[in-house]
């Protein structure tokens, strides 16, 4: 379940291409997830390391994940 989860909220990344030539993801909704990277899939790598360990930190003082309208089929 929390490797779906994982996968539904990488899936709802966005990406944008900065000015400096650098990648900036995120995801909606999830407060404090994002990366910035030199290449697209390092900053794809970078933003599911941040979102693990959001997800972890988050379990450790037991707030609830959220869960996107369009998760909820996880």
């Amino acid at each position: 379940m929390l490797t779906n989860y994982i996968h539904k909220a990488m899936d709802n990344a966005t990406y944008e291409l900065l000015e400096d030539g650098t990648f900036y993801g995120e995801i909606e909704g999830l407060a404090g997830v994002y990366a910035n990277a030199e290449t697209l899939e390092s900053c794809r790598e970078q933003l599911q390391e941040v979102l693990e360990g959001w997800i972890i930190l988050g379990l450790q003082f037991n707030h609830k994940l959220p869960v996107k309208d369009e998760w909820e089929n996880l």
